[in-house]
């Protein structure tokens, strides 16, 4: 069995996901517009270029997203899409490439539990937590 968080957007899944590729190292691994689906598929005006699904991995963990179909997008809330990461210099670089042009909630830094942490909110509006563990 495998677990994977599902992202939906509002309309800025492609984008988001090139974003992901650019400061994640993403490799989008799947992705495929409304436009291709079934002809019988109701498309709604506009979107044959937004994204029905897709796939990506980011150092082999799958993620995967879709642009909500309008008037069905709501603001992601309740959770957080958590990065762990070995050395703290790419942490905090994932970090602040991931918290620009979006919202920091709380700055990057050492914990009592962390060699790093921060939260912040995407430009895109997902939540991330980017994590650097103590040693054990």
């Amino acid at each position: 069995m495998q677990v994977n968080p599902y992202l939906s957007f509002d309309g800025n899944c492609d984008a988001a996901l090139k974003f992901y590729q650019k400061v994640l190292g993403a490799r989008i691994e799947d992705s495929f517009p409304y436009g291709d689906g079934n002809p019988e598929m109701q498309t709604p005006p506009g979107w044959k270029d937004k994204i029905m699904h897709a796939r990506l991995t980011i150092d082999g963990e799958v993620i995967m997203a879709s642009d909500a179909p309008p008037g069905h997008f709501q603001k992601p809330q309740g959770f957080h899409v958590s990065l762990q990461v070995e050395d703290p210099a790419d942490a905090e670089r994932r970090f602040k490439a991931l918290s620009d042009g979006g919202t920091v909630t709380m700055p990057f830094g050492k914990t009592f539990f962390s060699k790093g942490f921060g939260m912040c909110v995407d430009q895109f509006g997902i939540p991330w937590m980017v994590n650097c563990p103590q040693e054990m």
